[in-house]
């Protein structure tokens, strides 16, 4: 199991739990962990052929939030993000702002076809997208990343300075979850990034 920065595992990218794995990320016993499988209060599935118990991350985070248990262990403290610009100077001045703060993993791409990639390898929470790209345009992107079943949970913020309302909306119907025109405030940007996704 890959450690985090801080030197703790980390079960960011990982989809089925063993049950010892499940009592280290709830910090339970491994016993509890069977007793509630078992019973029917944590839900998942046997190996077959084996007495061996598994459980799918979905259900894992379902059984801590409905008991109280922090998610940060299995969600990963640091928020990744990941920004798509052609702009090196806007790339250069928000991955260094947002690097600065301890909340955020950032890393960079010029062009759809690097974010595409980074997407798969990166896994990122957020992605800055600015709209109008050298080799492509923010719906594709958008069309892209929503195909995949793996992006499900990364939101999408557009980021541009020149966009019709029309193009606006194209965007959110192509999957993005909200949009910031440039020239745009740095507070007001990471307020967008860390609040709760409501598309």
């Amino acid at each position: 199991m890959p450690a985090s920065a801080n030197g703790r595992p980390d079960w960011r990218d990982k989809k089925i739990f063993t049950t010892g794995e499940a009592a280290k990320v709830c910090n339970v016993s491994q016993q509890t962990i069977i007793r509630c499988f078992d019973s029917g209060r944590l839900d998942g599935y046997r190996v077959p052929g084996s007495r061996f118990r598994r459980i799918p991350r979905q259900d894992l985070l379902a059984f801590m939030k409905k008991n109280g248990i922090p998610a940060e262990a299995i969600e990963g403290g640091a928020m990744r993000v990941l920004i798509v610009d052609d702009d090196a100077e806007i790339l250069d001045i928000l991955s260094q702002s947002l690097a600065r703060d301890e909340r955020f993993e950032v890393q960079t791409a010029a062009t759809g076809y690097d974010a595409g990639l980074l997407t798969e390898s990166f896994h990122p929470d957020v992605i800055l997208l600015d709209y109008l790209l050298p080799d492509i345009n923010g719906n594709l992107v958008c069309q892209r990343i929503r195909q995949n079943p793996r992006s499900d949970n990364t939101r999408i913020i557009i980021i541009s300075g020149v966009v019709e309302q029309s193009e606006i909306d194209s965007l959110f119907q192509a999957g993005a979850n909200d949009f910031l025109r440039k020239p745009f405030d740095l507070n007001m940007l990471i307020e967008k990034i860390t609040e709760p996704a409501s598309k």
